[in-house]
């Protein structure tokens, strides 16, 4: 599986990767069973993520402990709260595994060393950032914009492996919708 966060790296790296090695030498695997929590929000982010097999769940609670889903994170990506992790101060989100997981982590300390000493890490960081933020205001902007019924439509044409792989609960707080809406409005499709 080290393997997969190799060719990630070198896919963002192109031909400058006389420093891989040492770059992955930094992070270290990570095994967790299902719906075990990563952060729980109050603490501070310590790691960044990457995916090499399974599901991910950032979310937070609202005023009646429902959990609301920013975002569902799978394989060959990374995860982190990047507020926190790069501010040190207590996170607003948490981070759950969605199912049987595999992750290689980096922590805080590896992660600064790798940005000072390693200036093509900083290009995959950035374009990390990148990545993270154009997906987040995508996401938001076209959701205010659609109905619930678009709403799914929208996820079997981007993340159509989602509908078959997670919970109608999970997938219904990912979309902003109600558990009953999406069962209702997912039988007229």
């Amino acid at each position: 599986m080290k393997n997969m966060l190799r060719q990630h790296l070198v896919d963002r790296l192109g031909d400058n990767t006389d420093k891989i090695d040492e770059v992955i030498s930094h992070f270290k695997i990570l095994r967790k069973k299902r719906n075990e929590m990563l952060l729980n929000q109050g603490e501070i982010c310590k790691n960044v993520y990457f995916v090499a097999r399974g599901c991910l769940q950032v979310f937070v609670y609202d005023a009646e402990s429902n959990e609301t889903t920013r975002d569902i994170v799978v394989e060959n990506n990374w995860c982190s709260e990047l507020i926190s992790f790069g501010n040190q101060t207590p996170s607003n989100e948490n981070i759950r595994t969605v199912e049987i997981s595999e992750l290689y982590y980096i922590d805080r300390q590896g992660f600064q060393k790798m940005m000072e000493n390693v200036p093509q890490f900083r290009n995959v960081y950035q374009q990390i950032l990148e990545y993270s933020y154009a997906n987040s205001v995508y996401r938001i902007n076209t959701f205010v914009a659609l109905s619930s019924l678009e709403r799914i439509k929208w996820l079997m044409d981007n993340r159509p492996g989602l509908m078959s792989r997670l919970s109608g609960k999970l997938i219904a707080s990912y979309l902003g919708i109600s558990q009953e809406t999406f069962s209702r409005l997912k039988g007229k499709l």
